[in-house]
């Protein structure tokens, strides 16, 4: 089977985070499919970032959406261009990675692959192309016991995030003299309003951070700058605030280098994990076990539907920066 598959869909139309949770499989695909084309099928903001992982992707297809799949609007124009297009790469595999499968395949059976591989809802779908959804695994964990049940060997679990020359150039264009490991990032933001930890909180950990000699970073999207003006509205320290001043390489460049990372669970929380970097993760969606950093030696994940408890965050950042200023003799 292995040697007749020439071209290989992957479907993740989804964001940062959702994506580099399913990396460890993606590299695992390219593993057993040496010499295959691999696409990925994305939503197109996600183009720059698919295209860090060259190793592993060589082409990306823009994914114009669905009615269903709430990432974007859906243009029935726009929608039958794509599957033209799909149906004329004459594909071998597809990979539904996208979820359940609730939606996904009434259209990816119309992409005209000689096979279809995924997630379903229901036990009386499974069969050799198609595993029951299974609940209650970390997001990493999900995507590679497809794998395994599709007879696809894997070994590595780690997240990765790529970095190139470019992106520290973008980093060093910011104009900051910050040293390594002497600044803390903090991202108040998240994509929905109910995933955001209460900015007085934030506030509170930026001026303990401020306080004990590191600088403080304030990260986010340009849309995301109101949160961080509320947020210096009420800390009592300047932070540095670089909402919408950054590439996704050039904060990733900046997260590789800070002492530790304070966020809540959203696409940030998982480049910390992919370039090691130390955080303390405020999960307020109560799925920390399928969401929060895998390895929790280097990272804390506080879920806050189960403790609520600021104190309990600011032991968590005591703890990694005492550490963190004893192991640097400060």
């Amino acid at each position: 089977m292995r040697e007749s598959v020439n071209r290989i869909a992957i479907f993740r139309a989804l964001q940062l985070g959702d994506i580099l949770c399913a990396m460890p499989a993606v590299r695992a695909i390219r593993e057993f499919y040496p010499d295959a084309e691999i696409l990925f099928i994305g939503l197109p903001h996600t183009q720059g970032l698919i295209e860090r992982f060259g190793d592993y992707i060589d082409r990306f297809i823009v994914f114009p959406g669905y009615p269903g799949l709430p990432e974007q609007p859906f243009n029935e124009e726009d929608f039958n261009i794509f599957a033209g297009q799909m149906r004329g790469l004459e594909l071998d595999l597809i990979f539904q990675l996208q979820g359940n499968g609730s939606v996904v395949y009434d259209f990816l059976y119309g992409l005209g692959a000689k096979r279809v591989v995924g997630f379903c809802e229901r036990v009386k779908q499974q069969d050799e192309n198609l595993m029951l959804y299974p609940k209650g695994l970390h997001e990493v964990d999900r995507h590679l016991a497809l794998l395994t049940y599709l007879g696809i060997p894997h070994s590595d679990d780690d997240l990765f995030f790529p970095l190139f020359y470019h992106d520290e150039m973008a980093f060093k264009a910011l104009g900051l003299e910050l040293k390594p490991k002497r600044y803390i990032c903090i991202h108040p933001g998240s994509r929905g309003a109910w995933r955001q930890w209460p900015i007085g909180y934030f506030a509170a950990i930026a001026d303990y951070c401020k306080k004990k000699g590191f600088e403080v970073i304030i990260t986010g999207s340009g849309s995301e700058l109101p949160i961080a003006e509320k947020l210096l509205d009420v800390m009592k320290e300047m932070p540095i605030v670089l909402c919408g001043r950054t590439s996704l390489g050039a904060v990733a460049y900046l997260i590789k280098n800070a002492a530790l990372l304070v966020a809540n669970c959203t696409g940030v929380s998982h480049v910390a994990a992919a370039l090691k970097t130390p955080s303390v993760i405020i999960s307020m969606d109560g799925e920390p076990c399928r969401w929060g950093p895998k390895n929790t030696e280097l990272h804390t994940t506080v879920d806050w539907t189960v403790n609520p408890d600021l104190e309990l965050v600011m032991r968590e950042v005591m703890r990694r920066i005492d550490f963190l200023m004893l192991r640097s003799n400060v």
